[in-house]
């Protein structure tokens, strides 16, 4: 099967070179969205077929299937660059051992930055078009001092610019793009994140962020009175020295799903968030009054994009195998138990990934009833997990701590 795919902009009288229009007068078989038909549809022969490209892509590849036994061409229109999340990319996937001929035009964020006058070749590119958050929120976290987004109906600019209002990052000037390439809609617009979040954009568009002059960055470790405290109680936090000591036994610059039962504030999430953004985090505590905590620390800090999850561990369904895309925890890090250590831990091992690994902190208090350090042992033992040597530490005058870890 052979596919030309032909890159257009918005303009509603798109120019080819003489070799495309002889392609196009010659086809048989075309394909697109709704607003490429209407652009392309003077030039099309008349006794053509065309095939919309809607979801599911499924249904769209299989009438291709049908089309190509009278057909060994179809000549596809898409949107700017083909390869540049486009469709394309998407052939390639589908039909890996398609033949594929481009003739790309300017992508939209190419198109924003020439009617700017901005050099792009230092910008990062971020696709919110039918896709959640976490990319957007790493180039955020990140610092990215130039973001390239493509947009959707659900992610406007007025909706980004809200969220980077929520989270602090409010250092930026937006530049939005509506229509562009259609001489007669085209809109170019520049504004503060403010006046973004307030103003209705017309669709299609896209956007450049660009960071204001001013450095600033990340501390490596939050102090701990800084935090929303659970009922305003000191002990109910890891201590800073112990967060990142537990972050370093994570090993979560290798890592790519973190869970943090037990979470309380959320300090372990929200540093971890912010020192390794790759991170997808799920969250999960029992006490209904930490959610607003977690919430509240998270906006401060500038961590958005944790999944939080209430209720008992023990009877929450777990964030995987729903179709989402969610992938199995390969760090695990058990903040609070509540007695329920043994059973916690086995149900992790239900989902951990076959090289995962399991974290928790043990404070040696002597008034303390119950050993976690025993419950611990006793639970890696009937699991038949391996025991990493602890390490142990004493902060000031406050009793000692073994940070604990285990792997299948």
């Amino acid at each position: 099967m052979r596919f030309i795919v032909i890159g257009i902009t918005d303009n509603p009288n798109p120019w080819f070179p003489p070799e495309v229009l002889e392609l196009i007068k010659q086809g048989k078989v075309f394909s697109g969205g709704k607003r490429h038909h209407e652009i392309v549809a003077p030039l099309l022969p008349t006794d053509s077929e065309w095939i919309e490209i809607t979801v599911p892509l499924d249904a769209v590849f299989e009438h291709y299937q049908l089309s190509i036994v009278n057909c060994q061409l179809i000549i596809v229109f898409a949107s700017g660059d083909p390869l540049f999340f486009g469709f394309a990319n998407t052939i390639k996937r589908k039909m890996p051992e398609a033949e594929i001929l481009l003739y790309p035009s300017f992508n939209s964020l190419q198109l924003l930055a020439h009617r700017l006058v901005m050099p792009y070749h230092d910008m990062r590119i971020v696709s919110l078009t039918g896709r959640p958050w976490p990319e957007f929120d790493r180039a955020l976290i990140e610092r990215s001092a130039k973001i390239g987004v493509l947009t959707d109906r659900e992610h406007t600019p007025a909706t980004i610019a809200q969220r980077m209002l929520e989270y602090g990052y409010n250092q930026y000037t937006m530049h939005v793009g509506e229509h562009l390439g259609n001489p007669t809609l085209e809109k170019v617009t520049t504004l503060t994140l403010e006046e973004a979040s307030l103003r209705d954009f017309i669709h299609p568009n896209c956007l450049i962020l660009h960071k204001r002059d001013g450095s600033f960055c990340v501390n490596f470790g939050i102090p701990d009175s800084e935090f929303a405290l659970l009922d305003g109680r000191e002990k109910m936090i890891t201590k800073m020295p112990i967060r990142l000591l537990t972050l370093q036994a994570l090993d979560l610059p290798r890592r790519r799903v973190f869970w943090d039962i037990g979470f309380c504030t959320g300090s372990v999430s929200i540093e971890a968030r912010l020192q390794f953004p790759h991170l997808q985090i799920e969250a999960f505590e029992i006490r209904p009054e930490c959610e607003a905590i977690i919430n509240e620390n998270a906006r401060k800090f500038g961590a958005p994009g944790i999944n939080v999850h209430m209720g008992d561990f023990l009877s929450t369904p777990l964030p995987i195998g729903d179709g989402s895309g969610v992938r199995l925890p390969d760090a695990v890090f058990i903040g609070g138990h509540g007695g329920h250590l043994k059973e916690i831990m086995a149900k992790v091992l239900t989902v951990l990934a076959p090289d995962g690994i399991i974290v928790m902190n043990s404070v040696k208090a002597p008034k303390v009833l119950t050993d976690s350090h025993q419950l611990w042992d006793e639970a890696c033992q009937e699991l038949g997990l391996t025991q990493d040597t602890p390490t142990k530490i004493i902060l000031n005058d406050n009793h000692p701590i073994e940070i604990l870890r285990c792997k299948r």
